[in-house]
C-alpha cells in the first residue's frame, strides 16, 4: 500500500454511477473517499489541493455502497458493500482491511455507519432486506419491513434505533431497530425511485416557523396516518427527513405526523450539460445533503449536473440559487453523490458524478474551490506535445481524450477532455511536431483522426476524420515524413510531415493532413515496388520514425523489425531477435553529447526481454542487399510478462524505462544493462509510460487500473521487477482467468520467460498487439458510450465482467472481475434484468463441427509424424510423376489424398463419411456426398431411413429431373408420417401434384388449406371444389360453427343449405340472416317462414316494432302482420286494465300509432290496418282472411304457453275484425267464440274475462241482432257466447258478493276454503282427467301481460264498485242471475254426460292397457321372482289405492268393486256412443260451459238465486250428477 502513495500526483478512476452512497468525507474531514470500480479510492482533501492518497483494495466486483464513521475517535474507520456479496470495514489512514461479513443474499445496494452507535452498520439488498452487524461484538439482526428493493437507506443522527429506508417504487419507511414489530412510518407520496434520504442535521420539529401553517390544516386527520407511534417523548419530538426522488420532486417528511410538509419540485434550469451530445436524453439522479451548519437549507442535484441551494424558511415559492457562479464550474452529467466537511469555519461539499468529476464546493461563497478530473477506462496512451511543453495527452477506454498542463500552477489537475466523434476507445496518440495543438488520435474500431485541442471553441469543435478507416484497432501512429506517392509533389504542395497509423489487421496506412477526406496509401505498395518483393509481406503491428525522418522501423507480427531508408523505403536492415509480435520501438533522441547513441533503437515484444540494437555501422556501409541483424546491442532481461511500452529519457543518455504487464514500469541504464528503479504503485497491468520532458526525476505511467501515476524516480525503494512471489502471484491471476477464445488473432496472455519458446506453434501468426487491446477490453467504464451516443434504457452504462452477466442492479458503471483479469469487452445492455445473463467469453460461439475431422485429426500430431507425412507425401508424388497410370499407394495415410490425385481424394471422402455415419451425423456425411457427386445414393439411403430434409430435397435436381420428382414424393410421404401435412402438400404443389396436394390436406381435415390450392389452382368447374365445400360445411355443422358452414354451402352454389343451416341455431339474429338470406337466393317460402318464426320469437320478448320489420318484405305475411299489430294492441289493453307490480325483465317495444280510444276494439284495431298496412279495400281484407284461414292452430290445453294462448286469440280476433270490415257477422261470432274458447280451454278464466270485457263490452245483444236468424249454425254459436258470457257473470256474483252481506259471504266462501270439503271447481282440477269441458283454476295463469291475480282484481273492483244501497245491489243482482238461465239447459247437460261417461271408459281402458303392458315387461325383464311379486304387489296396492285419494272414504267403498271386465267396458262405450249419436248435431259443433259446474255455483250462492233457478239447478244436478266429483260436490244439496 506504501507504493501507492509513492507516487506523486494521481488521475485516479472514476467513481460508480448510480450508487445512493458510494462516497464519504472523513469525521475529521482529512479524507474523502469514493468507490471507483472493485476498489476504493482515497483523497487526502485537508489542504488546499486534493492530493492522492491511497486505495482500498480487496473486493472482487463493484462496490456499490461507501461510508466513514462518523463517531468520535474512530474517523479513520469506514466501511464498503460490493457486488461480491461482501461488507468490508477498513482502516483507512493505514489502508488496511480490518474486517469483513457476507450476510446478505441478495446484491447490496444501500449502506451507512450509525451516526451514533459506533459499531453499527446498517445495510439493505434489492430483495428488502435488511442486516444490523455490531462489529465489536461481531453480532447481526436482520428486518424485513417490505418485499421491495432498496434504493437508500440513512440511519437517524438523534435517534440510534430509527433509519430511513427508500424504496425502488416511491415509497419511504422509517424503522425501529429495537422493536418486535419495526414500521413506523410508511411515507407515501412519491411514485418512482428514491435515490436518497437525508435527515435534518437539527432534532426536534418546532424549528421552522415557516412551515407550521402547512402543518395547521390537516391535523383533524389525527395523529398519526400513516403507522402506529407508542415512541417515548424523546422520539416523539421527532425530526425533519427529506427524500429526493427519480419523480423530479424532493419532500420533506414529519416524523412525528408520518406525512409530508413539503414538496420541491426541481426548476427547469436554463444550462443544460455542456459536454454533452445535445441529442442524448439523459435521465435524472436527485441526491441530496442537508449541511450541519444550516438547518434551514437543503442541496440537491438537478437535471443536467447543476447544484441547486434551497432556502427552507421562504413560502410561496421555494427560493432557490445555483452553485458555482462562473461557466463551467458545474457538473456536465448528473451528479450522484454529495458529503460535506466542516474545514475550520467553513464547509466545504463534495460531489461525484456522471462527468467523471470529483469537485469541491465552499458552501459560504456557493462556488467550485477545485476539480478533481477522473478516467473511466484503460490507459491506452500518453503522448506529451514536443511544442506545448508538459501537455500530457492521455488515451482513455471511455472514448474520451484528457489533455493535461502538467506545468498549470494554479490548478494541479488542469484537464481539458474532448470527447465529439471518437465513441470508441482510444487507443493511439500522438502529436505534430511543430504544430501546436494539432493531436492525431487513433481509436479500437480503427478510426484516425485528428484534434485542434488549442482552438478556442475547442470544448464544442469536432475532429477531422480520416475517411480511411482500419478494419481493427489502431496500435500506434507516427509523425513522418511524406513517402511515395505523397512524396513526388513540388515543396509547396506537400505537408512536410504526413500521418502514419498501424493497426492490428497489420498494414500501415500514410494519411495527408491537408486531405484526410481524400484516400490513405498502404505503405506496402511502395515497400513491394522499390525493394522488388514477391513473397508475401509481414503483419505490420508497430511503426516509428527515427526523430531526423531519414529512417522508419516497422515492427512486424512475426518479431521481426525492418529499417527502410526514406522516402523511397529502401529496405536497409531486418532484425531478427524477438520472435514475437513487437509491441514498442523507440529511437534515441539526438540532442546528447554522444551523437553515435542516436541511432540506438529499444523494442519490446511479447517476450519479457527488451532488445537494444545499435544501427550505426549497417547504416553507414549502406550495402546493396539487405542485412539480417541477429545480435543485440543490449539485452535488459528482469520483467516477467509482456513490454507494452517504452520512452527514453529526454534529460540522459541511455537511460530507458519501460512499461510492463507485470503490474511495474522499469527504469534501465542501457550502457550497463542495469536496472536503476522499479515502480509499483499501479494496481494493473501497464499498458504506457512517458518521461517527463521537464523534470528528470518524474515518469508518468498509465495503466489498466484506469489511472495515470506520475512518480518520482529517485523516490521508490525498489530497483529491479518482482521476481518472487508477486510474479508468480500475477502469473496465476493470469492463468486462473479462461482463455479468450479469439475471433480469429488473439494471443495467450503472456506467460513466463521460461515458457515462452514452446508456444510457437501457437503463437504462429497471432496479433498480440491486438490482444493487448482486445483482451483488455474490459469494460473501461463504457458508459461514456452510453453517455453520448447509445441511448441505453435510462442512461446506465454498460458493463464487462467475467462472465459479463448483467447485475440486477442497474446503475453500476462497471464491474470487473478480479484484478488482472481481463476478457472481451462485451456490452451489456443494463435495465434489462430479465436477459438471460451472457455466457462465459469462450462459451460465446460454438466452433462448428468439422467436415473433415479424420483429415484434419491425422494433421494435428506430433511433430514426428508429421515429418514423416511429408517425406511419404513426397515420395508417392515422385513416383505417380514417373509413372502416370499408377494411383500412389498411401497405405493407412489416407488423409494424403488431399494432396495427391482424385481416385486417392475419393478413398479420403468415403473414409471420412463413414466415420460421420458412425457419429451420427448424417448430415454431414450428405454435404461430403455432394461435394464427391455421388447424391443419388445419398437420396435413395434417407428416403429408406426417412432421413430427408429440405436441403436433401432442394439439392435433389442434380441428379436429374426424375429424381428430383421421385425425392419429392418420398419427403411427402415421410412428412405424413410426421404431420406435416400442410408442407407436405406443398412440396406435391412443386412437382405440380395438385389433386394428390388437395386430396392429402382433405383427408386430414385441412379444409381451408386446400381450398385455397384448389380454388387457385384447378377450373373454378372442378367438381372437387364443391365436394371440399359440401365435406367442409358437414364438419362445421357438426361441430356447430353454423355461418362457417352457410358460408361453404354459399361457395358450393348451394343457398339453400345455407339457409337451412343458419336456422339451424334458431336464434332470432340467425333465423333474420337466414330469412334475408333465402331471399336473396330466391326462396321465397322458406323465407317467409323463417321470418314468421324469427318474428314469433320476437313477440316473445315482446318486441312488436322487430317482429313487423321481419315480416314487411313478405306479401304472403300480410295476414300475419294484422294478426301481430291486433296483438300488440290486445296487449296494450289487458296491460292497461291490470297494471302489472312485478317489473318485467324486458321492457315491451310498441309502436306510437295514434289510436282511437273512444271506438270499441274493433274499431280502433281496424283504423289502425287502415292508416298503416293500407286495408281501405275488400279484396285486401278478403286476401287476409284466406291466408289465415289457411292455417290451423292446435287447441290450446293448461300446459300451452300463455304468450302462445294470447298470440293463437289473436289469431282468431283477427279473422272477426276482418269478417267485420266485410260485415260477414256469423263469421265474427264464430271467431269471437273460438277465442273465448282458447282461453277457456288454457285454464285462464282472468283472460276470458278480460276478452270479454274488451271485445264485448256490452254483451252479446248487438251481435244476436246482425246475425241471420236463418241461419242456424251462427244461432248456435251466439248461444254458445252468451253462454260464456253468463258463466264470466255467475263467478262474477260468486266471488263478489254485495259488501253489506259479509257474514253471508264468509259462509258462502267457508266450503270453498275448507280443505276437508272441496268444492267441485277444485276438484276437477285436482281430478287429473282433462275433458275439453273442465273448469278453469280459480288463479289467473299468469299472460304475457302480467295478469294480477284475480282475487285480486277482483277485490278491487267489488271496492270500487259505487253501490249506494244493498237493496239497489241486490235487484242487480237477481236481473245478473236471471241472465244465466241460458246455462241450465238440459240437453246440453245430458250431452256432456254422455261425453263424461264415454271419457271415464277411455280412461280405465287405456289404464288397464297400460297395466297389462308393465306387467309383461316386468315378468320379461325380472328373473328373479320374488323381487318381481313384491313390486306387483306393491303397484297393485298402489293402484288400488288410488281412487280412495280421489275421494273421501264413502265414495272409495262404492267404487271399490270387482274389477270390471273387457267386454263390458266395450259394451258400456258402444252404449254411450249410440247415445250420442242421437243428439242434435248443432250441439255438438260449439263449445258450452259445464252445466253441472254452474248448477253447483249457483247453489252455493242460493241465498241470492231466485227460486226458479234454484229448483231448476237443483233439478239437473238429481237427473245428471251421477259421476263421481259431481255425487260427491252435489251431497250437501241433495241430502
Amino acid at each position: 500500500m506504501a507504493a501507492a502513495a509513492a507516487a506523486a500526483r494521481v488521475l485516479p478512476a472514476s467513481p460508480n454511477w448510480y450508487c445512493s452512497r458510494c462516497s464519504d468525507t472523513s469525521g475529521d474531514g482529512r479524507l474523502f473517499g469514493f468507490a471507483a470500480r472493485y476498489r476504493v479510492c482515497l483523497l487526502d482533501v485537508g489542504a488546499a489541493t486534493p492530493a492522492f492518497y491511497g486505495e482500498l483494495i480487496g473486493h472482487t466486483d463493484r462496490i456499490s455502497g461507501f461510508a466513514f464513521c462518523h463517531s468520535p475517535g474512530q474517523s479513520s474507520l469506514c466501511v464498503s458493500s460490493s457486488d461480491d456479496g461482501s461488507i468490508r470495514i477498513w482502516d483507512a489512514e493505514a489502508l488496511a482491511p480490518v474486517a469483513e461479513y457476507s450476510l446478505h443474499q441478495n446484491a447490496i445496494s444501500a449502506l451507512h455507519w450509525s451516526p451514533l452507535v459506533k459499531d453499527l452498520i446498517v445495510s439493505g439488498d434489492e430483495k428488502g432486506v435488511i442486516v444490523c452487524y455490531w462489529h465489536n461484538r461481531s453480532d447481526s439482526q436482520q428486518f424485513f419491513p417490505e418485499p421491495r428493493t432498496i434504493f437508500c437507506l440513512t440511519c437517524s443522527p438523534h435517534h440510534e434505533n430509527l433509519v430511513a429506508i427508500g424504496y425502488k417504487d416511491g415509497m419511504v419507511v422509517i424503522i425501529d431497530i429495537s422493536r418486535k414489530r419495526e414500521v413506523i412510518h410508511r411515507l407515501r407520496g412519491h411514485d418512482d425511485e428514491i435515490h436518497c434520504l437525508a435527515w435534518c442535521p437539527v432534532p426536534g420539529e418546532e424549528r421552522l416557523s415557516a412551515w407550521q401553517d402547512e402543518l395547521q390544516a390537516p391535523s383533524e386527520e389525527g395523529e398519526v396516518p400513516n403507522g402506529v407511534l407508542t415512541q417515548d417523548m424523546a422520539t416523539r419530538k421527532g425530526c425533519y427527513l427529506a427524500s429526493g426522488s427519480k419523480d423530479q420532486t424532493i419532500r420533506i417528511w414529519s416524523c412525528t405526523r408520518g406525512r409530508s410538509v413539503m414538496t420541491l419540485k426541481l426548476p427547469p434550469t436554463k444550462r443544460r450539460g455542456g459536454a454533452v451530445d445535445p441529442a442524448v436524453k439523459e435521465r435524472i439522479w436527485l441526491t441530496l445533503h442537508w449541511p450541519s451548519s444550516r438547518s434551514t437549507e437543503i442541496i440537491s442535484s438537478c437535471f443536467g449536473g447543476e447544484l441547486l441551494l434551497w432556502d427552507l424558511t421562504q413560502s410561496g415559492k421555494r427560493k432557490w440559487t445555483l452553485l458555482g457562479s462562473s461557466e463551467g464550474q458545474n457538473h456536465s452529467r448528473i451528479v450522484f453523490n454529495l458529503s460535506s466537511v466542516k474545514h475550520q469555519d467553513r464547509e466545504l461539499l463534495f460531489s461525484i458524478s456522471m462527468d467523471r468529476d470529483v469537485k469541491c464546493w465552499d458552501l459560504s461563497t456557493l462556488d467550485c474551490s477545485w476539480t478533481m478530473p477522473s478516467l473511466g477506462g484503460f490507459v491506452y496512451s500518453l503522448a506529451f506535445s514536443p511544442v506545448d511543453t508538459g501537455c500530457l495527452a492521455i488515451g482513455v477506454g471511455d472514448s474520451m481524450i484528457r489533455v493535461w498542463n502538467t506545468l498549470s500552477m494554479n490548478n494541479i489537475y488542469d484537464v481539458k477532455t474532448f470527447w465529439q466523434s471518437i465513441k470508441s476507445k482510444v487507443t493511439a496518440l500522438s502529436w505534430h511536431p511543430t504544430k501546436e495543438g494539432c493531436l492525431a488520435f487513433g481509436t479500437d474500431d480503427g478510426k484516425v483522426g485528428i484534434f485542434d485541442t488549442l482552438s478556442s471553441s475547442a470544448k464544442n469543435k469536432p475532429p477531422q476524420i480520416s475517411s480511411t478507416y482500419h478494419k481493427k484497432t489502431v496500435y500506434t501512429l507516427a509523425w513522418g515524413p511524406p513517402t511515395p506517392p505523397l512524396s513526388f509533389g513540388e515543396e509547396g504542395e506537400q505537408p512536410s510531415v504526413t500521418l502514419y497509423s498501424c493497426a492490428g489487421e497489420g498494414i500501415v496506412f500514410q494519411h495527408n493532413p491537408w486531405r484526410l477526406h481524400g484516400e490513405a496509401n498502404d505503405i506496402n505498395k511502395v515497400i513491394r515496388d522499390t525493394n522488388s518483393i514477391k513473397h508475401k509481406l509481414p503483419a505490420r503491428t508497430e511503426v516509428s520514425w527515427k526523430p531526423d525522418g531519414k529512417l522508419l522501423a516497422l515492427g512486424n507480427e512475426d518479431g521481426s523489425i525492418e529499417i527502410f531508408q526514406a522516402p523511397s523505403l529502401k529496405l536497409l536492415c531486418t532484425i531478427q531477435q524477438h520472435h514475437k509480435l513487437i509491441n514498442a520501438i523507440r529511437w534515441h533522441h539526438e540532442h546528447g553529447s554522444q551523437p553515435e547513441l542516436s541511432y540506438l533503437i529499444a523494442s519490446g515484444s511479447i517476450n519479457a526481454t527488451i532488445y537494444v540494437h545499435n544501427l550505426k555501422s549497417v547504416i553507414e556501409s549502406a550495402s546493396e542487399s539487405p542485412v539480417t541483424i541477429t545480435e543485440p546491442f543490449r539485452t535488459l532481461a528482469g520483467h516477467t510478462a509482456k513490454i507494452t511500452s517504452l520512452s527514453w529519457s529526454p534529460h540522459h543518455e541511455g537511460r530507458l524505462v519501460s512499461a510492463c504487464y507485470d503490474g511495474t514500469a522499469q527504469v534501465w541504464d542501457v550502457m550497463k544493462e542495469e536496472p536503476l528503479c522499479n515502480y509499483r504503485g499501479h494496481q494493473g497491468r501497464l499498458l504506457s509510460v512517458q518521461w517527463s520532458p521537464v523534470d528528470s526525476d518524474s515518469v508518468y505511467t498509465g495503466a489498466d487500473d484506469f489511472s495515470v501515476h506520475k512518480w518520482h524516480i529517485s523516490k521508490q525503494e525498489h530497483t529491479q521487477p518482482p521476481q518472487g512471489k508477486k510474479s508468480i502471484e500475477l502469473e496465476k491471476k493470469r492463468s486462473m482467468q479462461p482463455k479468450v477464445k479469439a475471433k480469429k488473432k488473439k494471443k495467450p496472455i503472456g506467460k513466463s520467460a521460461a515458457k515462452q519458446d514452446l508456444s510457437d506453434a501457437v503463437n504462429g501468426d497471432e496479433s498480440v498487439k491486438e490482444a493487448l487491446l482486445e483482451e483488455n477490453g474490459v469494460s473501461d467504464h463504457e458508459g461514456e458510450k452510453a453517455a453520448q451516443e447509445a441511448e441505453l434504457p435510462d442512461k446506465a452504462s454498460v458493463t464487462v465482467s467475467k462472465n459479463t452477466s448483467s447485475p440486477a442492479y442497474d446503475y453500476s458503471s462497471f464491474s470487473l472481475p478480479k484484478p488482472f483479469v481481463t476478457q472481451k469487452a462485451t456490452a451489456v445492455k443494463k435495465d434489462l434484468p430479465k436477459e438471460k445473463p451472457a455466457p462465459d467469453a469462450s462459451l460465446k460461439k460454438r466452433k462448428p463441427r468439422s467436415i473433415l475431422p479424420f483429415s484434419t485429426f491425422m494433421d494435428h500430431r506430433s511433430k514426428d509424424e508429421l515429418h514423416q507425412d511429408c517425406l511419404r507425401l513426397a515420395a508417392c508424388l515422385k513416383t505417380k510423376g514417373s509413372n502416370e497410370d499408377v494411383s500412389p499407394d498411401l497405405k493407412d495415410r489416407i488423409h494424403l489424398g488431399l494432396f495427391t490425385d482424385r481416385a486417392s481424394l475419393h478413398e479420403m471422402i468415403d473414409v471420412e463419411g463413414k466415420h460421420h455415419l458412425e457419429n451420427g451425423h448424417p448430415d454431414l456425411f450428405q454435404q461430403l456426398m455432394l461435394w464427391k457427386g455421388d447424391m443419388k445414393g445419398v437420396l435413395q439411403a434417407a428416403a429408406e431411413r426417412g432421413e430427408l430434409t429440405d436441403q436433401l430435397v432442394a439439392i435433389s435436381p442434380m441428379v436429374g429431373y426424375q429424381a428430383w420428382v421421385w425425392t419429392v414424393e418420398a419427403f411427402a410421404k415421410q412428412l405424413c408420417f410426421q404431420e406435416q401435412y400442410v408442407k407436405a402438400a406443398s412440396h406435391l404443389l412443386s412437382i405440380h401434384k395438385v389433386y394428390e396436394a388437395v386430396e392429402l390436406l382433405k383427408v386430414n381435415h385441412f379444409y381451408r388449406e386446400a381450398i385455397v390450392i384448389a380454388k387457385a389452382r384447378l377450373r373454378p368447374e372442378d367438381p372437387i371444389l364443391k365436394d371440399l365445400y359440401t365435406s367442409w360445411a358437414a364438419l362445421l355443422e357438426k361441430d356447430g360453427h353454423y355461418s362457417m358452414a352457410a358460408k361453404c354451402y354459399l361457395g358450393a352454389s348451394s343457398p339453400y343449405d345455407a339457409v337451412k343451416v343458419l336456422a339451424k341455431k334458431g336464434d332470432v339474429a340467425s333465423l333474420k340472416t337466414a330469412a334475408e338470406l333465402a331471399l336473396i337466393s330466391g326462396e321465397e317460402e322458406l323465407s317467409a317462414t323463417l321470418s314468421f318464426r324469427c318474428a314469433q320469437d320476437l313477440l316473445l320478448s315482446r318486441n312488436w316494432v322487430g317482429a313487423q320489420e321481419v315480416l314487411q318484405h313478405h306479401k304472403s305475411l300480410f295476414g300475419q302482420r294484422l294478426v301481430f299489430c291486433l296483438n300488440e294492441l290486445l296487449c296494450k289493453c289487458l296491460s292497461e286494465r291490470n297494471p302489472s307490480d312485478r317489473k318485467s325483465p324486458v321492457p315491451p317495444c310498441y309502436h306510437s300509432w295514434e289510436l282511437n280510444r273512444g271506438a270499441s276494439f274493433f274499431d280502433m284495431v281496424i283504423e289502425v290496418w287502415q292508416n298503416i298496412f293500407g286495408t281501405d279495400t275488400t279484396e285486401q281484407a278478403t286476401c287476409a282472411q284466406e291466408q289465415l284461414r289457411s292455417i290451423e292452430h292446435p287447441p290450446s290445453t293448461s300446459n300451452t304457453h300463455p304468450k302462445q294462448v294470447l298470440f293463437h286469440i289473436s289469431h282468431d280476433l283477427t279473422l272477426a275484425a276482418l269478417s267485420c270490415q266485410t260485415a260477414t257477422w256469423d263469421e265474427v261470432a264464430k271467431s269471437i267464440l273460438g277465442a273465448v274458447t282458447r282461453s277457456y280451454d288454457a285454464g285462464n278464466f282472468t283472460l276470458m274475462q278480460d276478452i270479454f270485457s274488451i271485445i264485448l263490452p256490452e254483451g252479446c245483444d248487438n251481435l244476436r241482432h246482425k246475425l241471420d236468424n236463418i241461419d242456424s249454425q251462427s244461432m248456435d254459436a251466439c248461444r254458445s257466447l252468451e253462454g260464456f258470457m253468463a258463466y264470466r257473470l255467475l263467478y262474477d256474483l260468486w266471488w263478489n258478493p254485495p259488501k253489506n252481506s259479509l257474514v253471508l259471504q264468509k259462509a258462502l266462501l267457508d266450503p270453498v276454503l275448507h280443505p276437508s270439503e272441496q268444492t267441485a271447481l277444485e276438484k276437477t282440477n285436482t281430478s287429473g282427467h282433462s275433458a275439453p269441458e273442465e273448469i278453469p283454476d280459480q288463479t289467473a295463469v299468469e299472460t304475457g301481460e302480467n295478469l294480477c291475480n284475480t282475487t285480486e282484481v277482483h277485490r278491487c273492483e267489488s271496492e270500487s264498485d259505487p253501490s249506494t244501497s244493498s237493496v239497489g245491489d241486490m235487484v242487480d243482482k237477481q236481473s245478473k242471475l236471471n241472465g244465466c238461465q241460458v246455462l241450465l239447459s238440459e240437453e246440453i247437460a245430458a250431452l256432456q254426460n254422455t261425453q263424461r261417461d264415454i271419457a271415464e271408459v277411455q280412461q280405465i281402458l287405456a289404464d288397464m292397457i297400460h297395466q297389462h303392458q308393465q306387467q309383461r315387461n316386468s315378468v320379461q325383464e325380472n328373473t328373479n321372482g320374488n323381487i318381481q311379486e313384491s313390486n306387483q304387489q306393491q303397484s297393485s296396492e298402489t293402484e288400488s289405492d288410488k281412487p280412495c285419494s280421489d275421494g273421501n272414504q264413502l265414495t272409495c267403498k262404492d267404487e271399490v268393486k270387482e274389477p270390471i271386465t273387457l267386454p263390458e267396458l266395450t259394451k258400456q262405450l258402444l252404449k254411450a256412443k249410440q247415445k250420442l249419436a242421437e243428439f242434435p248435431d248443432n250441439l255438438k259443433v260449439f263449445p258450452f260451459p259445464d252445466v253441472l259446474e254452474c248448477c253447483l255455483v249457483l247453489l252455493h250462492i242460493s241465498s241470492q238465486c231466485p227460486p226458479e233457478l234454484h229448483q231448476q239447478a237443483l233439478d239437473l244436478l238429481r237427473k245428471h250428477g251421477r259421476a263421481g266429483i259431481y255425487a260427491k260436490a252435489s251431497r250437501r244439496f241433495l241430502t
